[in-house]
């Protein structure tokens, strides 16, 4: 690995730290595209694989931080987690088994639709006192389950955070509020993220030199991100709109890229 591509890794994963301080999520859509498009990496599923490993060392760090802050439904988030490390299992299978060009055109239509989501105005309210125990398991278990299992196929298909798909999923599944399915979420984006991330790495397709350099970099992000993010707090529906529509141009090039590689590799 040369010094010119270790400081594009580093500086690459301090560009995803950094929105992820900022902003607080959706950071880990832009992994993908910046290991290849920047870094360099070739393969597709290499930089899937890669970044797999990258999200979920990111999520667990934040999971530490809203725990502290009582932020997470334990009894919610473990259900939640260990169905949809079951999914996301069959779907980072089914990920490798697929064409890399045409996985990263399904992942560039991913983050436009992601970017569409981030501009849907978020609602905070919900019960705040909800619980998953004996009583409350016959309704809640059901939705727990299917909404997590779901949730992990796309999160380990995509080799994404799936934080995007899990807040809202606990949201509808629970009726917690905004800020409890955040801090349970990321139990599951670390879950998420590690299941994809070791089956990749039962194929080869992770690059761990890279995931050094992008974590040390994310950390670093992380920080400087946060700091600015206690200037910014008054505008950070502004960040994220503007997030939103950066993550979408990335996404449209993602599609056009992949499509010019699937179109050159036909006879």
């Amino acid at each position: 690995m040369t010094y010119g591509i270790a400081a594009l890794a580093t500086g690459s994963g301090g560009l995803v730290g950094f929105v992820l301080g900022l902003i607080g999520g959706g950071g880990s859509i832009l992994a993908v595209p910046l290991l290849m498009y920047v870094v360099g990496v070739s393969s597709p599923h290499v930089a899937i694989g890669t970044s797999a490993v990258a999200v979920a060392v990111s999520a667990l760090g934040n999971v530490i931080g809203h725990a502290r802050a009582g932020n997470v439904k334990w009894p919610c988030a473990l259900v939640f987690a260990a169905t949809g490390v079951a999914g996301a299992a069959v779907g980072s299978s089914v990920g490798k088994q697929l064409d890399g060009q045409k996985l990263i055109v399904l992942f560039g239509v991913l983050m436009v639709a992601i970017a569409m989501l981030m501009l849907r105005p978020k609602k905070s309210r919900g019960d705040a006192k909800v619980v998953l125990t004996r009583a409350t398991a016959k309704h809640l278990l059901p939705r727990l389950v299917g909404i997590g299992f779901g949730a992990g196929m796309m999160s380990g298909f995509f080799g994404i955070g799936g934080g995007f798909l899990i807040v809202p999923g606990l949201m509808a599944a629970t009726g917690m509020p905004l800020l409890f399915a955040i801090g349970s979420s990321l139990v599951a984006v670390t879950a998420f993220g590690m299941t994809t991330a070791a089956n990749y790495a039962l194929s080869g397709f992770v690059d761990w030199p890279l995931v050094g350099l992008f974590i040390a970099g994310g950390l670093g992000g992380g920080v400087f991100g946060g700091k600015l993010a206690g200037f910014l707090a008054g505008k950070k529906q502004l960040l994220s709109q503007v997030f939103a529509a950066i993550v979408a141009i990335v996404g449209v090039y993602v599609v056009f890229k992949g499509l010019a590689a699937l179109g050159m590799s036909e006879p």
